[in-house]
């Protein structure tokens, strides 16, 4: 069934069934379940929208902002509406330090990267303060949207000393397998867990509607030697990692 005929309002509109948004509402949701909207497709347009079902732009707007306002559809300016891809939820346990590309080969999922910034840079003041770095230093930065079975999960931003990294552009894939190599990798580290509502920008590059629930990590990780070796604050879309933390009854 095509998404016209699906939309047809003869075979779901009631005159007595309530405000016509959110008739539209239901019927949109359910083609949602059905699998006729599936993850990631576009909405019609609203001029299609209105001309299919005899409603006005408005009635059809207020009905899409609903969803947009509960996550189920992803509005992007420029390119219209889009049905929201939710990833499977990742359980990430807080006691094992491992990297996003072997959490997910652990998982049988595939793991790719886009990247938005890597290079050499004037350190900023919170990545003088973490990595102990002064501002005639530089900082090496990689900065990538991280993706698992291609759908993006985070924004993960890494800053570490240059003696440590002194070329991000070796960094293809894991950061961890690369510092590996060089006898630098982290053995331990420190993580602060918040809960935000994604801005703008990150919304955008999360394929999520801005404001929606996130979670920000920032993380400073150690070698054997108690140097630290890298500071990393990540983004990640709230609806994609369970972080979870065994606790244990203290004896004390």
């Amino acid at each position: 069934m095509s998404v016209a005929d699906f939309l047809e309002p003869a075979d779901w509109f009631r005159h007595d069934g309530g405000p016509r948004y959110v008739q539209l509402r239901q019927r949109l949701s359910e083609g949602v379940s059905k699998g006729i909207l599936p993850p990631g497709s576009p909405l019609p347009p609203e001029r299609e929208i209105a001309s299919i079902t005899d409603f006005s732009r408005v009635t059809v707007r207020k009905a899409i902002q609903s969803l947009a306002e509960d996550g189920a559809i992803v509005q992007k300016q420029g390119s219209g509406s889009f049905i929201s891809s939710k990833p499977e939820r990742i359980e990430q346990k807080l006691s094992r330090l491992t990297s996003f590309s072997e959490d997910m080969e652990r998982r049988g999922k595939a793991s790719t990267s886009r990247w938005l910034e890597r290079g050499l840079f004037m350190p900023s003041p919170d990545e003088m303060t973490s990595l102990g770095l002064s501002s005639e230093d530089s900082v090496a930065r990689i900065t990538r949207l991280r993706m698992a079975d291609g759908e993006p999960i985070a924004i993960e931003r890494a800053s570490l000393p240059t003696d440590i990294l002194p070329n991000p552009l070796a960094v293809e894939t894991s950061l961890y397998e690369t510092l590996e190599q060089d006898g630098h990798r982290p053995v331990r580290a420190l993580q602060k867990i918040s809960a935000i509502n994604l801005a703008l920008a990150d919304a955008e590059l999360l394929a999520v509607s801005p404001g929606d629930a996130g979670l920000r990590i920032e993380r400073t990780s150690y070698l054997a030697t108690g140097r630290v070796a890298e500071f990393t604050q990540s983004i990640y879309r709230g609806d994609s990692y369970n972080f979870v933390a065994e606790l244990r009854l203290s004896k004390e």
